[in-house]
């Protein structure tokens, strides 16, 4: 927490006059600049990139576990909250109806998602049956 220290001076005789204030505050770290284990700033570029499916995979999962504990009553509301569509809402949401090891592998880090995208996964989706989902998974794959 930033310290505050408010000093007010002004002349005795003067108080309908200028009033100077100052503030010191005490400074943190930029976001971006968060240390690593060796002391280093980490730089954005430093960073390993977490692929956007990856994101959007635990999103879906975090966002199911909040609607199964009641923190939200339903989809439109995290839709309200989240200032998207219902339907796109949908979308996020029916990554979790992947094979456990499809969700897995699409969260594992430093997993080969070449050829993988959000739109093939929302087409593996549609199958119901996680056999099916996993034959075109592992076509999308190769």
């Amino acid at each position: 927490m930033p310290r505050k220290v408010l000093i007010e001076s002004a002349p005795e005789s003067r108080r309908d006059a200028d009033i100077q204030v100052e503030v010191t505050l005490a400074l943190r770290p930029r976001r971006d600049q968060t240390r690593a284990h060796g002391g280093s700033v980490l730089t954005p570029a430093s960073r390993p990139r977490i692929p956007r499916i990856t994101r959007l995979m635990a999103l879906a999962i975090k966002l199911q576990d909040m609607v199964d504990r009641s923190e939200v009553r339903d989809y439109a509301d995290l839709a309200r909250v989240g200032h998207v569509t219902r339907a796109r809402m949908s979308q996020i949401m029916n990554l979790t109806l992947l094979a456990p090891d499809i969700q897995e592998s699409v969260l594992l880090p430093g997993a080969t998602l070449h050829g993988i995208t959000e739109r093939s996964l929302r087409e593996i989706t549609m199958f119901t049956q996680w056999e099916k989902q996993r034959r075109t998974y592992l076509k999308h794959l190769s």
